[in-house]
């Protein structure tokens, strides 16, 4: 059973507060949810329904800090099609207004052929690069990214997610020791900064009120026992 987390050190209140955020926002909810590797996990996380202005200011703000608090370096930050194009800008944003102002760009899913052309927008990637995303499940969109980052001439340097849900990855649908931050941190050797993991998930089930917490906390640590990777 996964009990902490090898990313960088972050406030465990912060991510307790973030937790609750998203579950009051009804982007983290329980129930029965069938994930991509075909399991049948208690919990599920849709970073889309952070669907207003309130909402994705506030969430920004968590990215911003945990970004902060973890200590990771950057020159700019990069929104892969098509969840982290708002991401990176709303996350460019919060960083500006709290002194920290940095470039930001992203990608087109298609190429376009008028105009300036080409599949990234905004920012020349240079320097040391940031990817936000909101989850990661197979680490795809990372390797993705970095193609992308590295062709451009910059580095691709850290990975920034909401939510590090600590479980087995999966390779030709069989599940695998390590998961996909996991394998994105040691190897393809970007650091990787969430605002909360499935420890925090756990962490604030027990400590909210209410018998359907505890029903929702008996459900997630057993996911958790059962598909669950050894940090390191």
């Amino acid at each position: 059973m996964v009990v902490g987390s090898a990313q960088a050190p972050h406030s465990s209140g912060l991510a307790e507060e973030f937790v609750g955020f998203a579950v009051a926002s009804g982007v983290l909810r329980f129930g029965e949810f069938k994930t991509k590797a075909g399991r049948l996990s208690p919990y599920f996380f849709n970073a889309g329904l952070f669907d207003d202005g309130a909402k994705m200011d506030r969430l920004a703000q968590f990215y911003a800090q945990a970004l902060i608090d973890s200590g990771i370096e950057f020159d700019m930050v990069f929104g892969p099609a098509y969840k982290g194009i708002p991401l990176a800008a709303t996350v460019a944003v919060e960083l500006a207004r709290r002194g920290r102002n940095v470039p930001f760009a992203y990608n087109r899913k298609e190429a376009k052929d008028h105009g300036e052309g080409g599949t990234l927008v905004g920012a020349p990637l240079q320097g040391r690069v940031l990817i936000i995303d909101d989850v990661m499940s197979a680490g795809t969109a990372a390797r993705e990214s970095i193609a992308l980052i590295q062709a451009a001439g910059a580095t691709p340097h850290a990975v920034a997610i909401a939510l590090d849900r600590q479980e087995m990855a999966t390779e030709n649908g069989h599940d695998v020791a390590h998961s996909a931050v996991q394998y994105v941190r040691h190897q393809l050797g970007l650091q990787v900064c969430a605002i909360a993991t499935l420890a925090d998930l756990l962490r604030y089930l027990s400590h909210t009120a209410g018998a359907d917490m505890v029903a929702h906390h008996e459900r997630v640590l057993a996911y958790g026992q059962r598909y669950g990777v050894e940090e390191r």
